[in-house]
């Protein structure tokens, strides 16, 4: 099985805007591992384009990524989430079945946005830059 590696939204927005840092990251990570994202990151990805040909270029773009879908496990695990972190924490929907779907499928997840998930134990978490 192929060690893999669950991507959050922001760094491929960064990928996307040609910032360095992200993609040198992403160029590392991928020499050991498999790149995934969360069908949660494709649909804000796609929610972001803003016609038809962006639309494109994302789809060719997310072909390099393995999808992971919401299964009734990671369903059950973010709904946990939730429960547990969302008035202590803020944790939003997207966030909590982004960080489920690594905890479900145990794979390191890599975010910029430390905040949104660094109080969830059972998550690894990498560091980011």
């Amino acid at each position: 099985m192929t060690k893999q590696l669950l991507v959050d939204t922001d760094i491929l927005i960064d990928v996307a805007n040609n910032i360095s840092t992200a993609i040198d990251r992403l160029q590392l990570e991928a020499r050991t591992l498999s790149l995934a994202i969360s069908v949660i990151t494709q649909m804000e990805l796609i929610v972001g384009c803003r016609n038809k040909t962006e639309l494109q270029h994302l789809k060719k773009f997310l072909q390099d990524y393995e999808l992971f879908a919401i299964n009734e496990s990671v369903s059950i695990q973010a709904i946990e989430l939730v429960e547990t972190y969302r008035l202590s924490h803020g944790l939003l929907i997207p966030d909590a079945l982004i960080a489920a779907t690594a905890i479900t499928w145990n794979i390191p997840l890599l975010s910029k946005n430390q905040k949104d998930y660094r109080f969830i134990p059972e998550l690894n978490l990498l560091t980011y830059p």
